[in-house]
């Protein structure tokens, strides 16, 4: 799997909705720059059945992103019609509607592949299309980006395997904190907490008192 901890996210520009049904055509990260910072989760498929958990656990703290001047975007391989049909189905039928972040269709799967996060079996041809032979879908790949474009966290599950929500803010909280304090935050550091001098006087100070 590819480190992406550090480099620059990989661009993309691709069909989206939002707002729980308006359609984008080329929607892209570049319209955070300098503005928010993003958390970018992949799932596997729309009409699935940890995937709708997560969506709206995501919606569900959304507001508390927003207040961290944070956005939040979902990719996964369907399509837009497929995203937009999914919003509109209730919660008490499997549906997500109600989420009112960006979902990302993904229909090549070169977001997926770009990022590192897709499986399956495949390949690239003389033309440098993908070429596969099973089913390819992105695993639950989670990016967190700074406003500068340079992705600072990442993680990957595998299918069966759901996120924890408050886990990611907490890394937001953690990542504006070392940013404005220019210190570090040590293990199960949340907001609120200090953090430490990265220098051995400080961490010596911070285990004295741990």
């Amino acid at each position: 799997m590819a480190v992406l901890v550090g480099k620059k996210a990989p661009h993309f520009s691709a069909q989206a909705v939002i707002n729980g049904g308006e359609f984008v055509s080329s929607f892209s990260l570049d319209q955070f720059l300098g503005k928010k910072n993003v958390v970018l989760f992949f799932y596997p498929k729309d009409f699935t059945f940890i995937c709708p958990t997560e969506l709206h656990a995501f919606q569900e703290k959304l507001a508390e992103f927003e207040t961290r001047h944070t956005a939040v975007v979902a990719v996964s391989t369907d399509s837009e019609q497929s995203h937009w049909a999914w919003l509109q189905t209730p919660k008490s039928h499997g549906g997500i509607q109600g989420v009112k972040y960006a979902l990302v269709a993904d229909g090549n799967r070169t977001i997926s592949s770009a990022y590192d996060v897709l499986n399956g079996e495949f390949g690239v041809d003389d033309e440098g299309q993908l070429t596969a032979s099973s089913e390819m879908v992105a695993y639950r790949g989670l990016f967190l980006i700074d406003k500068h474009g340079v992705v600072r966290h990442q993680i990957v599950n595998d299918f069966p395997l759901g996120r924890n929500v408050d886990e990611v803010l907490r890394l937001v909280d953690a990542l504006t904190f070392s940013e404005e304090h220019g210190e570090v935050c040590p293990a199960n550091w949340s907001a609120g907490k200090a953090g430490l001098k990265a220098d051995h006087e400080g961490i010596a100070d911070y285990l004295s008192k741990h």
